[in-house]
């Protein structure tokens, strides 16, 4: 099975919200429609800016907490290394 540590953002340098998950897709339309997290559903937190998969549970859980302690700027940075532009990765 593969897990997924994963950010959603409002916009470009918008509201931030790091999750882990083993159904990326399942898991962000939940977020879309609102049933995932309060906190996504208040600030309009949808969009699917960086994934990351695991083979570990135990990886991607330790790693979506170390995310979660992480300065604001360097998730940023973390996105923009590989979704400059911030693209939904889930919108064709």
């Amino acid at each position: 099975m593969t897990y997924y540590v994963y950010i959603l953002a409002s916009r470009m340098h918008g509201t931030l919200y790091v999750g882990v998950t083993n159904n990326l897709a399942r898991r962000v339309e939940e977020h879309r429609n609102g049933i995932a997290s309060r906190f996504t559903r208040q600030n309009h937190v949808h969009r699917l800016v960086y994934a990351e998969p695991f083979e570990e549970i135990e990886a991607a859980i330790a790693t979506e907490k170390r995310l979660k302690k992480w300065h604001r700027a360097w998730k940023i940075q973390l996105i923009e290394k590989g979704n400059p532009d911030w693209h939904d990765l889930l919108t064709p």
